[in-house]
């Protein structure tokens, strides 16, 4: 499974046994429906939790579920209602997982990961002694922004929306048509008909600056086709180009962040993926140790790979397109010059 496979399918896994608690007898066209994917998605992902349970392994120690039909039951959890004992940083680790789930639109009960937030907070306070609480601040913007989305949709009402499109670093201000909430990868998007683009475009929520619901009907689409999320959201368009990274272990993470097609380590063992039509040779291994990556990365804007792996801070270097390589010192030579020259 690719990492992005893996950071698509494991949030959903670890929601399933709680979810199927709470609907006992569910469906799984109607389970299947509520997470987002087909239906032979989410058996696979049953047939997975089988194999997942508590140190031993046994057939009494792993996940079971029940089938009567076209339904599915949980009849053993393995051990997943315990209470957890954490240390304090672990239990800090949660609060910023928290936070982070708080925002995201459409996966959880808001409420009810709001008291999960104080319970933690209190035992990492008490945990930590006197002064030693630690309060991770999370913004109300992406939640203000999904209540004024949900109400549009609610009342079939268009939007104007003011958003940040990170990979060309602009703000634009557009009029849209809302389709519905999308959760894809733990992230909120607002699948909608642009009517500057005249198509179908995904929004992600935390970067909707503003958004107001106009006084005037949505208007029908019969060309606009939702988007199929099951197999993740973003997929190689024609306009996308290839990029070979490689990146020091501090980097790592650009390799589950963005769309990766292939990863290989220092000894040139390929990770994950495979080659994609019309990419280049397959990637080089890494140099410097088995502790490097080399990544194939789609990108469709210049200037956004340049500003990635300068704000990464010489932990990432372009190997491929040299040209883009010879971008990157050509601009982080002319910022040390301004540096040198300021008083």
């Amino acid at each position: 499974m690719s990492r992005q496979g893996v950071a698509q399918r494991l949030p959903r896994l670890l929601s399933l046994v709680p979810y199927l608690r709470a609907h006992p007898g569910v469906p799984v066209a109607e389970a299947a429906a509520d997470f987002g994917v087909d239906e032979r998605q989410l058996r696979k992902d049953l047939e997975l939790l089988w194999m997942c349970g508590l140190p031993g392994y046994g057939p009494g120690d792993l996940v079971d579920l029940s089938f009567a039909g076209d339904t599915v039951d949980v009849v053993f959890d393995a051990g997943l209602t315990r209470p957890l004992r954490l240390t304090t940083t672990e239990a800090t680790a949660l609060l910023v997982a928290l936070r982070m789930l708080h925002q995201t639109a459409g996966v959880v009960d808001s409420d009810a990961v709001g008291r999960a937030i104080a319970k933690v907070e209190a035992a990492v306070g008490e945990a930590a002694g006197p002064g030693g609480l630690v309060t991770v601040e999370s913004g109300i913007g992406e939640r203000d922004t999904t209540a004024v989305v949900r109400r549009a949709l609610d009342r079939g009402r268009a939007l104007r929306i003011v958003y940040f499109t990170a990979g060309r670093d602009a703000v634009s201000r557009r009029d849209v048509d809302p389709m519905r909430l999308v959760v894809s990868g733990g992230r909120g998007y607002l699948e909608a008909w642009c009517r500057r683009a005249e198509d179908v475009r995904m929004f992600r929520l935390d970067r909707v600056e503003q958004a107001e619901e106009l006084d005037e009907p949505a208007r029908a689409h019969p060309e606009a086709r939702p988007v199929d999320v099951s197999h993740g959201l973003f997929s190689p368009r024609a306009e996308h180009r290839y990029a070979v990274l490689e990146l020091d272990p501090d980097a790592h993470w650009v390799a589950e962040y963005y769309p990766v097609d292939e990863v290989r380590t220092g000894a040139g063992e390929l990770v994950e993926g495979d080659p994609p039509p019309g990419a280049p040779d397959p990637v080089p291994a890494a140099a410097g140790g088995d502790d490097r990556l080399r990544v194939l990365l789609r990108f469709a804007d210049d200037d956004w790979l340049v500003r990635l792996v300068l704000g990464l801070g010489g932990a990432a270097r372009i190997v491929e397109p040299p040209e883009l390589a010879t971008a990157v010192r050509e601009r982080a030579r002319e910022a040390l010059r301004i540096a040198d020259a300021s008083p």
